[in-house]
């Protein structure tokens, strides 16, 4: 076995599980796609990276770290499957889930449904505390029912409890007290409270983001065992987890704060992204991940990935810093039906691994977008993933046929393409909404398509949005799970103290970001992370006196003096008038604190050559169907291992490798650029 050095990424989707294993001195790459085990994903990791290492011939003691990203905390809550959870909050607020904001899920619909309190009423309870943000001395929590609370907990079979009063982010005593008698007198619960969780103002979102935490601490910390413990068998270093902001952060801390690895999954792949744009120089992109299940977009401007404050998970706000990715329920899984109006409609309902495509010949019955490129010859009609995976056409085709073609008195053609017509819609708009509805033009950046599916689909979004540019890596399928091996170890902390700019002045500043900073070095040791790596970046939520939203202004590190708020003043009236289209000269309020921690886990492995091209990449022909073609086309099948940079072709043409397939659309150029990238242009 090779005694080099290697890290290791492993990304869990809905459908497949990816893993990439790189090895440090030259950056060469293996790697492998196995079908995911919803019941338990940690055993088509363990699964997956045995099986990798065995064909690689390399020894479990040599990997030097173990990445991970993790859709688990995902699927709880989509699925509703959270852990029972109880609620300990300020005396007169244990309706603030269900009294929820004033604003309505939909402007035109008052009676629409919003989702259940993920805490039902009789678990709800209230002590009787009081910070004031007035002068007024506090009032200390009353622990006395606390022993009847815990014993009624237990007789529910409570799982967690969350903690939130009313002004913790100003004063955290209070709940730091709870928190810990609930610990000492009912360790078997996952308790958290909200100062540790979200130290801002705002009660609603920070008690459903609270709520939210302790909801899924007992069903990730749970998997994380079960991943340690698989990890261990092998012989590897402990994982470390991706969390929602891009960085990762140890077992320990991911199963501490698990709301913060709500969108795991798609951030490896906007990370891994980043990364190969900014190694091409190409600093402003658009990412296009589409996998089994779903699409993940996010737009990068100058290397740098959009990052959101709060968003809305089924229904429930959550409040932190995390990468600005737009999902929608579009995949390769997706199930094309005919709705009761006579209408064709692709997804949200997805196929999943299980049964997965009809073409996958595993039981499914209803016809999906793989089926209809299958259908389309976009798809090989024999086998994907190097050939270890069968497809039978003759079943995508009779699905198509007796689901969609017939209903509709459509050829199975026609039906086909109708389907990635509907399916390329649903994509174009999860773009407008993180291109167009912030301002920006879509036509202006460069789409980087990756994913098992993102490659095959990329070429009709891009003509559709106007974007010239697509650009394929080297290996699109496990973009995620090599996305997972650059990733920063990273927290960040936030903390609410309202007051005018001026009249906080530097040194109010300094000491707020102090107080951060205090955290921020406890997370450094307990991550283990030397001094010398450790990097901070620091910022202020800011607003004009009588707005209730703000604007994130990044400040510069060490000592603010006075002549640092003119500047900062400047930047928020810059931000205002990019963001709204106006900056008036009115008085500038200080909302948050921010502060991001992070440092570097895993040295950067170097980047693999690309392909030699020794041989001819033609390796076929096949029919395949493009409606500005006028039907089916000779279509030549490129095999990308052969394609060396320098090499050029002209559309229609497939290109095929082991995790997915690229489709150059006529009139549409194909170059090989240096590291194996493949820029599609249209021309």
């Amino acid at each position: 076995m090779s005694a080099e050095g290697y890290v290791l990424g492993v990304d869990v989707g809905g459908t497949f599980t990816d893993i990439a294993l790189v090895r440090l001195s030259d950056g060469h790459a293996y790697f492998h796609k196995t079908s995911s085990t919803p019941t338990d994903p940690s055993a088509a990791v363990a699964e997956g990276v045995q099986a990798l290492l065995n064909r690689s011939e390399v020894d479990p003691a040599h990997v030097k770290y173990f990445g991970h990203g993790t859709t688990v905390a995902t699927n709880a809550v989509i699925t509703g499957r959270t852990a029972r959870t109880a609620l300990i909050t300020t005396a007169g607020f244990r309706d603030v889930l269900e009294i929820r904001r004033q604003r309505q899920p939909h402007n035109y619909d008052i009676r629409i449904d919003k989702p259940a309190p993920l805490v039902p009423r009789h678990l709800r309870k209230e002590l009787r505390e009081r910070v004031y943000l007035s002068n007024d001395a506090p009032a200390a929590p009353d622990l006395g029912p606390l022993e009847d609370m815990i014993a009624e907990f237990k007789a529910q079979g409570v799982e967690a409890v969350a903690v939130c009063f009313l002004h913790s982010y100003v004063r955290p005593e209070h709940e730091a007290l709870v928190a810990r008698a609930l610990r000492d007198r009912y360790p078997e619960a996952f308790t958290c409270s909200s100062h540790e969780v979200l130290a801002e103002f705002r009660e609603y979102e920070r008690c459903c983001t609270t709520v939210l935490n302790a909801a899924l601490g007992p069903i990730m910390s749970r998997y994380l065992d079960r991943l340690e413990s698989r990890a261990a068998a092998i012989g590897l270093v402990p994982p470390r987890i991706l969390q929602s902001n891009g960085g990762v952060a140890s077992p320990r801390e991911a199963g501490a704060k698990a709301v913060r690895t709500l969108v795991s999954g798609p951030a490896a792949g906007v990370t891994g992204a980043a990364q190969i744009a900014a190694a091409a120089g190409v600093p402003d992109i658009i990412t296009f991940d589409v996998g089994g299940t779903s699409t993940d977009v996010c737009l990068i401007e100058n290397g740098r990935p959009l990052v959101a404050r709060q968003r809305d998970f089924h229904g429930y706000p959550v409040r932190f810093p995390m990468i600005d990715v737009h999902s929608v329920g579009a995949g390769g899984g997706s199930i094309a039906w005919v709705d009761e109006g006579g209408f064709l409609r692709v997804g949200p309902q997805s196929a999943g691994a299980d049964p997965g495509p009809v073409c996958y010949a595993r039981g499914g019955d209803l016809p999906t977008v793989t089926d209809a490129n299958v259908v389309l010859g976009r798809l090989p009609a024999g086998a994907l993933l190097g050939g270890t995976m069968r497809i039978d056409a003759a079943l995508a085709r009779k699905a198509i046929e007796e689901r969609i073609a017939s209903p509709l008195r459509l050829s199975v053609e026609e039906a086909a393409e109708g389907i990635l017509t509907i399916l390329n819609e649903n994509m174009i708009r999860a773009v407008r909404v993180i291109s167009v509805e912030k301002g920006y033009d879509p036509r202006n950046f460069t789409l980087v398509a990756f994913g098992g599916a993102g490659p095959l689909l990329a070429s009709a979004l891009a003509r559709e949005l106007g974007i010239a540019r697509i650009v394929v890596p080297l290996h699109p399928g496990l973009l995620c799970a090599h996305g997972l091996l650059v990733a920063d170890a990273r927290a960040d902390f936030s903390l609410s103290r309202l007051g005018g700019l001026r009249e906080i002045g530097a040194s109010g500043l300094n000491a707020g970001f102090a107080e951060l900073e205090a955290s921020a070095a406890e997370w450094f040791q307990r991550e283990a992370v030397a001094v010398p790596r450790r990097r901070v970046e620091r910022s202020l939520d800011l607003r004009y006196f009588g707005q209730s939203h703000e604007l994130t202004i990044a400040v510069p590190g060490g000592e603010l003096r006075d002549d640092a708020l003119p500047v900062l003043l400047e930047r928020f009236r810059e931000e205002h008038l990019r963001v709204f289209g106006y900056a008036p000269n009115g008085s500038v309020q200080v909302v948050t604190y921010r502060l991001s921690a992070h440092a570097p886990v895993a040295g950067a492995p170097k980047r693999e050559p690309g392909f030699t091209g020794d041989h001819d990449p033609v390796v076929g022909s096949r029919r395949v169907h493009f409606q500005e073609g006028g039907g089916f086309i000779d279509c030549p099948i490129l095999d990308r291992s052969r394609l060396a940079p320098g090499h050029e072709l002209k559309g229609p043409a497939i290109v095929e490798q082991m995790d997915t397939t690229t489709v150059v659309l006529p009139g549409q150029v194909a170059s090989v650029q240096p590291g194996g990238i493949l820029l599609l242009t249209f021309a």
